[in-house]
């Protein structure tokens, strides 16, 4: 139970923000509506899908409020809730001014990166294809700009070996979650005095693309393991082999003793698999998926076909 009970508006989207509605619950706060985005269309169905979030607060009888914008009806609206804090993991919506001067508090915000570093769209991959050692969540305080504002609290973790973005994504959120409740509760008693971030020391990830996760085979083995791993899930990595997608799903950095070839060339690796030739070293390709078909260990996938040999890309 929080020492001192909050009305606390959440602002969040997919599934790792339900760690931090749920960390706000069992904290004993008053959580007097939920905000995230509209739901949308997705498999064969093209079925109206409704974000994770929602599914959760509505389960737990919170009011869930789904505007495309905070226009100003829609921060009125928020207004109108009189939170003391806003609290936000992940959302996904720019808030204007008038959104951040309703609650008392300000608005609260995890970040899956040690600020002000990988500010941005994309902090965990950035991690990842640096090949950094440690990522870290921090909880700040949100102002007017990108990733700017005031840090309350701040924690690191190592990245582990061979560890995806999407699994790294998850531990930063539980380890996010809890570090705001903490810092919501020393924020409200004026245990804690927020900290500007330095903007000259700040560095900057971009959104995303498809295009991200096209493999070119003249990059290192290593740089391409990376890559593997920030990617995953979205955009994955994919290269081409007869002119059909294939795409990676598993990868590890290997030596190309013995193979010969251009870039790209697959040849038998050690252990039986499959590997391709990079610009330095060479990709084993653990896991692979042919446009159309299913997802196979590459030695399997390479079965009845001439795949050793051939020049991927």
């Amino acid at each position: 139970m929080s020492e001192s009970r909050l009305r606390i508006v959440f602002m969040g989207t997919p599934v790792f923000a339900v760690k931090t509605l749920a960390a706000l619950l069992e904290r004993g706060h008053e959580v007097v509506g939920v905000y995230t985005r509209p739901d949308r269309r997705a498999g064969r169905g093209r079925k109206p899908s409704a974000p994770p979030v929602k599914t959760f607060a509505e389960k737990r009888g919170i009011p869930v409020f789904q505007p495309e914008t905070l226009t100003p009806d829609a921060t009125a609206q928020l207004a109108d809730l009189a939170p003391d804090a806003v609290a936000v993991a992940a959302y996904g919506v720019f808030l204007p001014k008038a959104a951040l001067d309703a609650p008392r508090l300000g608005c609260l915000n995890i970040h899956p990166s040690l600020l002000p570093k990988h500010r941005g769209a994309s902090p965990v991959a950035a991690s990842i294809l640096e090949g950094a050692q440690t990522a870290g969540a921090t909880v700040m305080l949100i102002d007017e700009g990108m990733d700017s504002g005031p840090i309350l609290a701040q924690r690191r973790t190592k990245i582990l070996p061979s560890e995806r973005a999407d699994a790294l994504t998850d531990r930063l959120f539980d380890m996010g979650s809890a570090l705001l409740v903490e810092a919501l509760d020393d924020w409200s008693a004026g245990r804690i005095s927020p900290v500007p971030q330095d903007d000259a020391a700040a560095t900057i990830t971009r959104r995303l693309t498809r295009e991200d996760g096209r493999v070119d085979w003249t990059e290192s083995a290593a740089a391409l393991e990376r890559k593997s791993r920030a990617f995953h899930p979205w955009p994955g990595t994919f290269t081409t082999w007869r002119g059909e997608n294939l795409k990676i799903w598993q990868a590890r950095a290997t030596d190309s003793e013995g193979a010969s070839g251009e870039p790209g060339t697959v040849f038998r690796a050690k252990n039986g698999g499959a590997a391709a030739i990079c610009g330095e070293g060479a990709l084993e390709l653990v896991e692979t998926q042919l446009q159309g078909g299913k997802r196979l260990p590459t030695a399997e996938f390479s079965l009845g076909r001439d795949f050793i040999g051939s020049v991927l890309g």
